[in-house]
């Protein structure tokens, strides 16, 4: 029997079937925006300038997508992770969801899977996870708005710190991926090192929008860490295996 192929045409097919429809449910609330908004005796200069701003800043989030798109594509192929991150997917939930998966079933994420049952249960993983929140939401959020517009109206001082401390707590969930392999010797401290890159990076980025006053750079700030980080990888890995240790 060949070997599976997470690149196949009819998975393709399947995947491009989804984002043509969300292409098309796009479009058609645009368009319903548009007449709505023309209904109302809003200038048509006007309307095309909000449309042309908004395209242009859906630029920086769809970078940071598209480096997510091409990191899980050399593990699972192209279409499932095309599908994911154009759909519903999150990159901070995607590859940590499709790598812990792999780890229990004994794959590795540095090589394409080949094996159907590997690849579905992946799949089943990564789509039933992320489902509960598309429901909970419409249900759980008012509430949660609710209590914290509470809590702010209450003590303006200590809903700030509730946010942030829910904020921190999210954020403390992925440093366990980022220490997990520290004890396994130099290698292990490369996701470390890239984190501490990312982050130096993204202080400059601070820094030139809070002094310089570069307003455009809080959208790009997030891709160009990434790609930074990403890049910083390269030349960190290959320094610290070459030479087995810190």
């Amino acid at each position: 029997m060949p070997d599976f192929n997470p690149n196949s045409t009819f998975l393709f097919l399947l995947a491009t079937i989804v984002i043509l429809f969300v292409f098309a449910q796009a479009g058609f609330f645009l368009a319903r925006s548009w007449r709505r908004a023309k209904a109302l005796g809003l200038d048509t200069g006007m309307l095309r300038k909000v449309v042309f701003s908004s395209a242009v800043f859906t630029i920086a989030p769809a970078v940071s997508i598209l480096l997510g798109v091409i990191t899980l594509s050399k593990f699972l192929g192209l279409p499932l992770p095309w599908l994911r991150l154009s759909v519903v997917g999150a990159l901070t939930y995607e590859l940590p969801a499709a790598s812990t998966a792999a780890a229990a079933l004994g794959a590795s994420i540095a090589e394409t899977v080949t094996d159907p049952k590997v690849y579905t249960n992946i799949a089943w993983v990564m789509t039933l996870g992320i489902i509960p929140g598309v429901f909970y939401l419409p249900f759980l959020l008012p509430r949660i708005q609710g209590g914290l517009g509470k809590l702010q109206a209450k003590d303006k001082k200590w809903g700030e710190l509730f946010i942030q401390a829910m904020f921190l707590g999210m954020i403390s969930a992925f440093l366990g991926v980022v220490f997990a392999r520290i004890g396994e010797g130099a290698a292990g401290w490369v996701p470390v090192l890239v984190m501490l890159v990312s982050i130096f990076l993204m202080l400059i980025c601070g820094l030139l929008v809070k002094k310089l006053h570069i307003k455009w750079l809080e959208d790009f700030a997030l891709p160009i860490c990434m790609l930074g980080a990403m890049a910083a990888s390269i030349p960190l890995t290959q320094l610290l295996t070459s030479q087995g240790g810190l």
